[in-house]
């Protein structure tokens, strides 16, 4: 059995905005106010880094993890205030054809936090559950997120091991993991296109509704040519 590693926003979820929004509020409500917007120069790309270093940089405290529940829910409730999130072009059918045509094992790791990213598939009509949402609530790094979604996966789908594991991502952060985990990736959308190019990546689509996924299977699983 093959599983994909979805990552939510901006590959499956047009939410870049809500969640910035939503995001900095929440920061800037606990006295977070000084924030370091350059997200690409974080070492971890993750709300609970993100967050850890600008409220060690802003309070007089150390960060504790446990602060994130409050934060995860103020964060949602925000969200909540703007326009339902919509999903990136295709996504909804996508989906439905790896669960049911290609019997695709799915999981989803995101940098975000849990209640947001379940947020944001609830509102795009994404499936999902939530055995399968590995999310930032208890990691900083992105390599330890996506292991845990795959053993959550494993679990789920009760199988010792994936024949074949392709990740999928928007961030240039998204392809580094895959490739300190060695498994494949296909990336998304136009905002990192010219740092995958710059990394050769094989396989890249802008949206979903005419992705030809056999054609992404027979490049990464059987190492034909694009």
């Amino acid at each position: 059995m093959n599983l994909i590693v979805f990552d939510i926003d901006e590959t499956l979820t047009m939410s870049d905005y809500h969640h910035k929004v939503a995001y900095l509020k929440t920061m800037e409500e606990i006295g977070v106010t000084e924030i370091n917007q350059d997200w690409k120069n974080y070492k971890h790309h993750t709300d609970s880094y993100i967050l850890k270093v600008n409220y060690e940089n802003n309070l007089p405290k150390k960060f504790d993890f446990q602060i994130l529940s409050h934060f995860e829910h103020r964060m949602a409730e925000i969200m909540l205030t703007l326009e339902p999130v919509k999903e990136i072009r295709g996504a909804i059918k996508f989906v439905d054809y790896l669960k049911k045509e290609k019997n695709y094992a799915l999981t989803f790791a995101t940098g975000s936090l849990l209640k947001p990213a379940i947020l944001k598939l609830e509102q795009a009509t994404i499936w999902h559950d939530i055995k399968l949402i590995s999310s930032s609530n208890n990691f900083f790094e992105r390599e330890e997120i996506v292991k845990d979604a795959i053993e959550r996966a494993k679990q789920y789908y009760n199988v010792v091991d994936f024949e074949n594991v392709i990740s999928i991502g928007d961030g240039i952060w998204d392809l580094k993991t895959a490739i300190n985990l060695n498994i494949k990736f296909i990336g998304v959308g136009k905002k990192n296109y010219n740092d995958f190019k710059k990394e050769n990546i094989k396989i890249h689509t802008e949206v979903w509704d005419h992705f030809d996924f056999e054609n992404a299977e027979n490049i990464l699983l059987n190492n034909t040519s694009a």
